[in-house]
């Protein structure tokens, strides 16, 4: 057996209602075109899965998250099925229902367009494994997030 690196991610899905904030993606390398998490990426070196969507939140989209305004919807992990290091990853879904500040897109060029969808009427064009995370969200289970040693 060989082992292999992980890639971690964490993802926050404002929402509102029944409805969730998506971002257009664009000029990334990966998924343009593809609706995604609103505000998104990898978690760096020392940092929680939660300190990654806080930071990502306040990056991508100029919003101050509180930590236990965070709801954890999955966990995921996932690959592409290749031996690709890359492709070997695993993923923090967050919902957020309360925020400071007003969502904007301040990287716009990764990011083409910010739309709210409703949870039954999301967008034909987005990865399948958010598409998954979501329909975790409108079945409303809950997950268990642990960080030991930061």
């Amino acid at each position: 057996m060989s082992r292999f690196s992980i890639v971690p991610s964490s993802y926050v899905y404002l929402r509102r209602g029944l409805s969730v904030l998506l971002q257009l993606r664009q000029n990334t390398g990966y998924m343009d075109g593809c609706w995604a998490a609103g505000a998104a990426g990898h978690v760096e070196r020392g940092e929680t899965a939660t300190g990654a969507a806080i930071r990502e939140a306040r990056e991508e989209l100029g919003l101050a998250l509180d930590p236990a305004a965070l709801s954890p919807i999955a966990v995921m992990q996932r690959t592409d099925g290749t031996d690709n290091p890359i492709e070997q990853r695993v993923d923090w879904f967050f919902a957020c229902d309360a925020w400071d500040g007003e969502p904007r897109i301040l990287e716009p060029r990764k990011c083409a367009e910010l739309a709210w969808f409703d949870l039954d009427a999301l967008p034909e064009r987005m990865p399948d494994y958010e598409r998954t995370a979501l329909a975790a969200l409108r079945e409303g289970g809950s997950a268990t997030l642990l960080a030991v040693g930061f």
